[in-house]
This record gives C-alpha cells, structure tokens and sequence, in this order.
C-alpha cells in the first residue's frame, strides 16, 4: 500500500510553483520532505540523537548537502567514478544552511544533529542551493526536534531594475546582484552575497524583497505542518543549572572582568587578566567542589565575563581595546613585499595580518567547475588559508577547512567584478593569514587589492572591506566598526561589507539574535561605509593606483585571433609547429576556439619580449592572406627551372611561385638571367590561377610594358 502523500505549494508570483511534500520518502529519519521546482527535485532529511554524548557542551549539528551526479544524468569526473570529498559549491551550501539553523536550536541542546540534504534531479533553469534551506527547516517542522522557530532561504537578483526571486544561472548572468537570505518569519538571520556596486540602500531593499518571499515559503511549511500533524516535541535532558553558584562566581567575578574590559589592552595581554580572574573565582571552591561543579563555575564565568564585556560598550560607548564604536584599528600596507612573486602585498589591521600573492597565467590555469548543477571556468580565483600560528595555537592540520573555503569565497566575490572584462590572464590570488583578531576575510580583500595593482592588473577599482559586530540588551544597542575577534564571539551580529568608493561588491552578514530592526541593520551599513571608505584611503595611500605593467619576471600575455582554418597549420602535424615555436621562444602558447565567432583565440604568455614577437611573426606569417592587385615585397628564396620560389617579407615561410613567364616581359630563356638567390623585389598578386588552382604572382605587372617592337619573342 502506497502511503499517503502530503504537498503544500508556494507561489512565487512569476508563474513558478515550488511544492514540499512528504509522507513517503526516508520515513525512518525524525524528517524528511521533498522540495520540487520544475524538474529539480531535493531530498531533505533530519535525524537527532536522543541522548547528549557524554562531556558535550555545545551543539554538534552537521549539515550535508550533496548533488548526485545521476539527477544531471553525468558519471562523476576522474577515476573513481562515485561521489567522494564535497565540492567548494558543496561545502558553500552546507555553510549557507549551518549560519541559520544553528542559532535556532535550545542553547542547552547538545544531542547530535544531522541534517542531510541531497540534489536528486537537477534542472538547467533552476539553482538548487537557493531551496537547500527550505528543505532543512521543512524537515525540521516535521520532527520533534527541538527547534525555536522556522526559516528559510531565498535567492535574489536584479535584471534591469527588477528584483527577481530564485532567478536562473542565465538571469543571474545578467544581474547585478546575487544575494542570499535566510529569514525567519519575523527577523533576518543571515545574508551573503556579491553585488556590482550598489548602494545600502539598494541592498536594503533585495533583502526587504526576498524576506517576503521567504515568509511565503515558512507559511507552506506551517501549512504542511498542520496537515502532516505537529509531533509533540521531545523531552530532552538540558544543562544542569544551579543558581547558587552563579550567583557566587558573578559576584567574584563581575566587576573585575569590568574594570579589565574597560581598560583597553591588548589582546594577549587581556587574555592572561581574564585567565587571572578566572583562577582566583576558582579558588573560592574546594577541590571537592570543582570536581562536582568545575563545568558549572568555568560555564558561569564566561556568561559573566561576557555581560560585564558587553556592559562596558554600551555602558561606556568603549571597547576591549579602547576604541570608540566607530574607530578602525591602525593599518598600515607593504607592496612587492616578495621578490619573485607576480605581484604581493602585505596589510596589517590592528592584530589581524594577510599577505597576499597574486599569479598570472593562461586560461590553461583556468579552475575548472564540474558539479552536477554547473560546469564552466573561472579565470580569477582565490584561496584562503588559516594556518595555527595566526592565532598563536597548535592543532591538528586536516586540510581546507569548511571555513576557509568560505572566508575565501567571499574575498573573492569581493574582488572578482573589479578584474576588468578585457583582462586577458587566468589570476590566482592567495592570502596567507599570518595573524588573526578580527575578520581576516577582510583583510585578504585589502590585501588581494593591493597585491593585484601591485602585479599590474588594471583593475576597475579598488576594493575594501571592514566587519561590523553589535552588541544589544534589547533596549540599547551599538554596532561596532572593525570587530575583534572577542568581539565576533560574544556579539550578536558578524556584518561583513565590501565594496570600492562607488558601492557594494560584496557581504557576509549572521545575526545571532532574534528580531534584528531594519533600522538597526541601516545604521550597521552606513557605519560599515564610513569605515569601510577609511581602510580604502589607506589602500590608496600605499598604491594610488595600478602599476602600468606586469613585473619584467612575471609573464606578459597577448591574445590574437585568427580564422579556425588557420589552427590547424598553428598546431602543425601532431603538434610539431607549436611545440618547436614554443621550444625556439621560451613562450607558452594556449589555442581555444571561440564558438561564437568561428575564431581561435591565441594566448601567448612569455617573460621575453622577443620570443613574444616571434610567435606574433609566425602568426602573422601563417594567417597572411595577400589581397587581389596589391603589391608585396619578396625575397627569392629558391631557384627551379620553370621560376623562382619567393617568400612574403612580412609574413616569413609564406612562400609563392614566382613563374619564368611571370618575370620580364621579355622571354624569358633562363630564370637566373633576371633573379638570382636572396634577390629582394616586388611582385604583383593575381589570385588563383584558373588552370593550376595555385596562387599567382607577377613581377612583370609591376614593371612598364616595353613597346612591341622592342620585345623578345
């Protein structure tokens, strides 16, 4: 017997439905929906323990989200031919849905959570990360999870001034803004995006346009709620809890943790004062006593320490280190701070240090994309990496962590609409965070856009970026320029905004906190401006604008198109001609085809200006087409019986018969009579012979016609 099936729609006003429905699949898991959308269809699942591990004091929830290969119809790439290690578009999503749902959970719920989420059937015409969290919080809505309110996310783009939901990878191709929110139905919990330089304003407004489409989709889900039958939440065991001794540690600990708060120190020195106090609320109990209840009087501390941090700003309008709200750290640059590099840039914020290095290549270095849901090239990427010793620590390395791939994600979309269209290079940037308090995505962006100019790449603008954080008690609130990272971590709000000095290009922004005030968010983003405008005129200070070329060692690149009946003599017989003409030139040379124009793009990438002009000479030699009646000049290079072989001067190895009765117009008994090896003249060019389907040349026609009677015959 089939079970019963139940489907809710949403509407999203532009003649596209999206349905959720469930009762039939992965019935087993606490539960399961399945979000459809034209022929995309989504599978989204979640199962929690029912019991807390041992020792555990924080949530341990993983999100998943994978893209089956078969919902394309595709094998997966390389030699195993099954699914393995997530891909960055992968790790983005699960990142994307992780920043909503996490804050949404009892904070004293510690049992393993595990929501899984899986692209099943994939659509051209519909991105599939945009329903990722719809599928989440409906599965969510059908368990008894504990869980405090639903949410959902939403995509949003603008195409000739109107906002468009959910749009196509063909729209978003024409829009100036790629955003996406996640919302609850009262409050904003989390937007990223990159944008062409728009203004808060404007930003302000797609989030405002997406977060009604967003309460849209959370009503389907209560609908479905409702008519699948609410599950009584699970009882689960929560943190022990005595007042008693909360009550002894704040009073121990409370206005000492103010007074070192209100000090302004630095932060290794902050952090020994704190460990201070801690060690002296300890010493209050008996070893007896912190056997018991060491969790507790550890766990208390920092909930004071966090208030009395908290207190200081929006008590005093000061922070940790002394700055008032709106102050930015002390910055200063280093440009072509590495000799060999094609181009670097050192930037230093306060504690939070990047040095970024940017590589210059062919489209051969392009990063390759191959996922079930996109396939295609980017020609300007970025890597981030955050070693241990940035924060002065020693752990364990696994690889690219979820969060550099983030971190990097945004510095990138940061910078990318800044890299002009015409730019012929593939461009690869790294930033090594080599010292971290505080938003160092933020300075890979500065970095990044010092170490691009610093190579010579003519970009469009210079881009900053700054992190704003928030601290409120619901009634006061302050938002806080250039956060530490204590900041981020006992704040309420992480607003990540870059842009150049005409508008937005990028932001990152998680609210830790229910109902966030639009007015709120409007202050955050005319701070974040101020201050974002301020680290820019630094920038510029270091390098007002981008050098005039690339570095003598880095590799200059030139780009020439040629007719695609031309590529095959480039290449030459298995690939003889281009690899000798890169041999003999020192130069890498890259053929693509343009589909569009029926061309070959040439790249010529070299450090030597001269073997760049030869492989210029050899093109200009092997696509040269002489035109009809026009005349030429032409080096003998080859004496025959029956003429002279000769080569175009400015196209060398382009070589024509010159025929004996194409010489004089006088008979013509011996070719040596008129021309000998090495001879430089000019020749006539006729077309194709219609006899000898050859090309014709003449050097007679250039010459005056003698009268009849002087003429040999």
């Amino acid at each position: 017997m089939i079970p019963q099936l139940f489907v809710e729609s949403i509407d999203l006003g532009d003649g596209r439905n999206i349905t959720i429905e469930t009762g039939r699949l992965a019935k087993q898991a606490d539960g399961s929906v399945v979000v459809r959308i034209g022929k995309t269809v989504i599978l989204g699942t979640v199962v929690s323990s029912r019991k807390a591990s041992p020792g555990i004091d924080f949530l341990p929830l993983t999100v998943d989200y994978r893209e089956k290969f078969a919902a394309a119809g595709r094998f997966p790439g390389g030699f195993f031919k099954r699914e393995a290690r997530p891909s960055d578009n992968e790790v983005l999503t699960m990142r994307l849905v992780d920043r909503v749902l996490r804050p949404l959970f009892p904070d004293d719920y510690h049992a393993e959570v595990q929501v899984m989420i899986q692209l099943m059937s994939h659509d051209e015409d519909v991105m599939p990360d945009a329903l990722a969290g719809l599928a989440a919080s409906a599965a969510l809505a059908l368990s008894d999870i504990p869980f405090e309110t639903l949410i959902s996310e939403a995509r949003v783009g603008r195409v000739d001034g109107k906002f468009i939901i959910n749009p196509s990878r063909a729209q978003l191709e024409l829009s100036d803004i790629d955003m996406m929110i996640g919302a609850s139905m009262d409050s904003i919990a989390m937007v990223e995006g990159e944008m062409k330089e728009i203004s808060e304003a404007e930003m302000l407004e797609a989030i405002k346009f997406a977060h009604e489409h967003i309460k849209n989709q959370i009503s389907a889900q209560l609908r479905l709620q409702a008519a699948f039958g609410k599950k009584e939440t699970r009882t689960y065991e929560g943190e022990r809890e005595d007042e008693a001794i909360y009550a002894k540690v704040k009073a121990a600990s409370y206005d000492m943790c103010y007074a070192i708060a209100k000090q302004g120190t630095a932060k290794q020195e902050r952090t020994a004062q704190f460990a201070a106090v801690k060690e002296e609320v300890k010493a209050l109990f008996t070893e007896e006593e912190l056997a018991e209840n060491g969790d507790l009087v550890s766990k208390y501390f920092y909930k004071a320490n966090k208030e009395a941090v908290r207190n200081v700003t929006l008590d005093l309008g000061t922070r940790l280190d002394g700055r008032k709200t709106t102050e930015i750290r002390p910055i200063w640059c280093e440009v072509d701070y590495l000799p060999s590099v094609h181009g670097s840039a050192l930037f230093t914020r306060g504690e939070t240090q990047a040095l970024a290095t940017a590589t210059l290549g062919t489209s051969r270095e392009a990063n390759q994309i191959d996922s079930p849901s996109q396939q295609g090239e980017e020609r300007f990427y970025l890597h981030y990496n955050f070693p241990p010793f940035s924060t002065g620590e020693a752990r364990p390395l696994r690889g690219t962590s979820r969060r550099e791939v983030g971190h990097g994600n945004l510095a990138q979309r940061a910078l990318k609409n800044m890299i002009p269209a015409d730019c012929p290079y593939t461009i690869r940037v790294v930033s090594e965070v080599l010292e971290s308090n505080g938003s160092s995505s933020m300075a890979t962006v500065c970095a990044g856009t010092l170490a691009l100019m610093d190579a010579g790449i003519q970009m469009i603008r210079p881009v900053s970026g700054i992190a704003m954080g928030l601290i409120t008690d619901g009634e006061r609130f302050a938002v806080l320029s250039d956060i530490l990272g204590d900041e981020d971590h006992l704040g309420d709000m992480d607003f990540k905004v870059t842009g150049t000095s005409e508008g937005i290009t990028a932001c990152q922004m998680d609210i830790k906190i229910d109902g966030l005030k639009y007015e709120i968010m409007e202050a955050a983003l005319a701070q974040a401006r101020d201050g974002r405008l301020h680290i820019l005129g630094k920038l510029i200070e270091t390098l007002a604008s981008p050098k005039e070329d690339v570095k003598a060692y880095a590799p200059k690149i030139i780009t020439r198109r040629i007719p695609n009946s031309f590529i095959g003599a480039l290449i030459g017989p298995g690939g003889k001609v281009i690899q000798e003409l890169q041999k003999t030139t020192g130069t890498t040379i890259v053929i693509n085809e343009d589909p569009t124009t029926e061309e070959g793009v040439i790249e010529i990438l070299g450090t030597d200006p001269a073997g760049i002009e030869a492989v210029l000479a050899k093109i200009k030699s092997i696509t040269f087409k002489p035109q009809m009646n026009e005349a030429y000049d032409v080096k003998v290079i080859k004496m025959l019986d029956f003429g002279a072989v000769v080569e175009y001067l400015e196209a060398p190895g382009n070589e024509v018969l010159l025929h004996v009765s194409e010489l004089a117009w006088e008979r013509t008994e011996n070719v040596s009579d008129v021309v000998k090896m090495g001879d430089v003249f000019q020749v006539k060019y006729l077309g194709m012979d219609p006899k000898t389907r050859k090309e014709k040349v003449s050097r007679k026609a250039l010459l005056p016609r003698p009268p009849r009677e002087e003429r040999k015959e």
